[in-house]
């Protein structure tokens, strides 16, 4: 995956975290099923942010960027500063 397939991904996973949350506002809030739907689609844009990041430094650093990997949900949402 490069990066252009990164920036594709977050596009369409933000089209779709704004079509949820407008219809929040719309609806006076989403279904359960919805819910859950924005929670994943949150955590996969941390996701691919964070990926996005790791490769830009690896190739800053001369590494290969596609060497990076999607790191796991756990791990990329209770990162600490």
């Amino acid at each position: 995956m490069g990066d252009q397939d990164i920036f594709d991904t977050i596009d369409a996973l933000i089209a779709e975290e704004r079509s949820l949350r407008d219809r929040s506002t719309a609806k006076m809030g989403l279904s359960d099923e919805e819910k859950a739907r924005l929670r994943t689609v949150e955590v996969r844009l941390d996701q691919c942010w964070d990926l996005l990041r790791r490769r830009r430094a690896l190739s800053e650093f001369g590494e290969d960027p596609s060497t990076a990997e999607v790191r796991p949900a756990e791990e990329v949402e209770n990162y600490e500063n």
